[in-house]
């Protein structure tokens, strides 16, 4: 059984990590779907801000990483569902320690001192990679949102406290292969159960950014949302209890957000659920209700 990366993360958060501070001599995932959730701003509450352009439909069908979009009414105990789940994982060798990270500069200001820290030449993937993680670390918020790009996980624990209180229990959900790692390979996937649905108007979602070390996008914004966990078949035995988040009101994303091209409709005409790859978390109250 591979190791379950909600309860480790939620082990690493109520500890506040003491990682070995070594720097990774590569950046984290380059090519991934978190590369596709960054750049066309799929991520829950940032997925809908800032009005990312989308191919055509076909095109982006036939890109597997985008298919991990469904409808809420589609979500039913035997029904076959193709899905995309990348194979990565976050390393504890990857995180560092809050009074290091924050000692390391973060900003495209400094980009240049920072590719010359981690020994990355300008222009080379690595370096472009960070330079767009960066960028986006910059985006203003869209409205109503809250966002934090944490460089460590107590800052993760911070923004958590931040969001729900520090008198509120939380508890992190996140996607567990139960038999094998993912392989990264689109494969249809028989839903075998919908173990919770979790209604959630404030939610903390935290994607992993591709970096020289494990930075987390992390960001909160009230809406009508369900957190669900589902419990999933491959065609290859894969057995995975995977999270998904499903934003009830898209009446005020943008037209061109790739999830319309890909299910086919129009912003505010249905639920737009997505799948989490297993290196990204979810935190909510604990006292929501199932």
């Amino acid at each position: 059984m591979t190791l379950r990366l909600a309860s480790w993360i939620l082990f690493l958060l109520l500890t506040l990590v003491k990682g070995d501070g070594s720097k990774g001599a590569s950046v984290i995932r380059l090519n991934t779907m978190d590369d596709v959730h960054q750049h066309n701003h799929m991520h829950q509450g940032h997925v809908h801000g800032h009005h990312p352009s989308s191919s055509s439909s076909s095109t982006n069908q036939k890109d597997p990483r985008v298919m991990v979009f469904f409808m809420l009414q589609d979500l039913k105990v035997g029904e076959i569902m193709p899905i995309h789940f990348p194979n990565r994982h976050i390393s504890p060798s990857q995180l560092l320690p809050k009074h290091e990270a924050d000692n390391i500069p973060f900003s495209v200001a400094e980009l240049p001192n920072i590719l010359r820290l981690f020994s990355f030449s300008q222009g080379s993937p690595q370096a472009e990679a960070m330079e767009s993680t960066l960028k986006e670390c910059e985006v203003k918020p869209i409205k109503g949102e809250i966002k934090l790009c944490a460089t460590s996980l107590e800052s993760v624990q911070e923004f958590a406290r931040d969001i729900f209180g520090s008198d509120t229990r939380v508890q992190t959900l996140a996607t567990t292969h139960l038999k094998n790692p993912p392989t990264g390979v689109l494969q249809n996937y028989k839903v075998i159960a919908i173990s919770q649905n979790i209604p959630s108007p404030k939610l903390v979602a935290c994607h992993t950014m591709p970096y020289a070390y494990a930075v987390f996008y992390c960001h909160s914004q009230e809406s009508e949302n369900k957190v669900l966990m589902v419990t999933l078949e491959g065609e290859d035995g894969d057995v995975v209890e995977a999270l998904s988040v499903c934003h009830m009101d898209t009446s005020h994303w943008g037209r061109g957000h790739i999830a319309f091209s890909v299910l086919g409709v129009e912003p505010g005409e249905t639920s737009v659920c997505h799948f989490f790859p297993s290196d990204n978390f979810v935190i909510i109250p604990s006292f929501a209700t199932v």
